[in-house]
């Protein structure tokens, strides 16, 4: 049983803002790649106050090595008879509806959830997620680093199964808890960014393994999405985008928050077209796409204070379909590949 560690004599003003409900989510996975899939998941409903109303577990047969067995624990064999993905999505999907997902990196969390929804073609009932990370930071808590387990630490959370789905989901439910009151307290604004579901997307073949099975050093490392060494731009920069006219060739386009098309293959079809895909915002970029434009994350916030023109993904692809040449050079054009 949760500990209420967040109980206080008198009641404390709950902002109106705030979300009705939660779900504390944690999925064990075979890495990071993207054919990588979920081998277990749990969720932790928890109501618009952090009070604890159910909780859910489930092993998930991935159809592939499971990975890093060291760390989570689940072999082949235990695995074997467990359910598919598709088997356990409409059981998932009633407890994530209607809630807020709240993971601990969620980004990750969700972007395991969503590619194994869009793989089962069903779409996952998930508008908003919050990232305990993000809120740690916002609460200013005073951490040693981003862990879940300096967070549990520091709420006198006992972790029992480190990287077990669901004692890590209660675990960040018990120490969510008391970071939401805080949060509540100071009227602070949560941290929720917009969940947008695949409707296109690649697995690209596993990473090479060694021959010990499931090693994957990546897993569970710094970021979820791995980064990308591109060649660079062949055109020069030629300033901003201007509403209502063209990319051009070498325009320096960077990316925030989920995309329907798979990030991977917007950012190719992007460099296939002439563009500079950008990894943060600065000065010199020309556009920032995001289909969450009023999210608290680094680059919106940079880019309203440098001025950075904004559009959606539906309005970038259309701008995707015929890109002007730069001076001397042709025209990109984006392809479905």
């Amino acid at each position: 049983m949760l500990v209420d560690r967040a109980a206080a004599d008198s009641p404390t003003p709950w902002p109106a803002a705030y979300p009705e409900g939660y779900a504390v989510v944690d999925v064990e996975t075979t890495g990071l790649a993207r054919d990588d899939r979920i081998v277990s998941a749990a969720v932790y409903q928890l109501d618009a106050r952090g009070r604890v109303e159910d909780h859910w577990y489930t092993l998930v047969n991935p159809q592939r090595d499971p990975g890093p067995v060291w760390i989570h624990g689940l072999t082949t064999e235990v695995l074997a008879d467990a359910p598919l993905f598709p088997e356990i999505a409409g059981e998932l999907a009633k407890r994530l509806d209607g809630r807020v997902l709240v993971a601990h990196n969620a980004a990750f969390d969700w972007s395991m959830l969503a590619r194994e929804y869009a793989r089962a073609r069903v779409t996952a009932p998930v508008r908003q997620r919050l990232c305990t990370i993000a809120l740690s930071k916002e609460l200013r808590l005073p951490l040693p680093n981003h862990k879940l387990e300096s967070l549990a630490a520091h709420y006198g959370v006992v972790q029992q199964r480190a990287h077990h789905a669901l004692d890590d989901a209660r675990v960040l439910a018990e120490a969510f808890r008391p970071s939401l009151r805080l949060a509540a307290e100071a009227g602070l604004r949560l941290p929720l960014l917009a969940c947008q579901p695949l409707t296109e997307w690649s697995d690209g073949p596993a990473a090479p393994r060694p021959a010990s099975v499931g090693y994957q050093p990546s897993y569970r490392s710094g970021t979820w999405r791995p980064s990308r060494k591109r060649p660079a731009c062949p055109y020069p920069n030629p300033g901003r985008y201007k509403s209502g006219e063209q990319l051009i060739q070498g325009m320096r386009v960077a990316f925030s928050g989920d995309t329907s098309v798979d990030r991977e293959l917007l950012e190719d079809r992007a460099v296939e077209a002439g563009l500079h895909v950008a990894t943060s915002v600065s000065r010199l970029t020309s556009l920032l796409v995001t289909n969450d434009p009023d999210s608290p994350t680094s680059k919106t916030t940079k880019a309203r204070s440098f001025g950075t023109p904004v559009i959606d993904e539906a309005a970038f692809m259309q701008l995707l379909s015929h890109v002007v040449p730069a001076p001397g050079g042709k025209a990109g054009t984006a392809t479905n590949g």
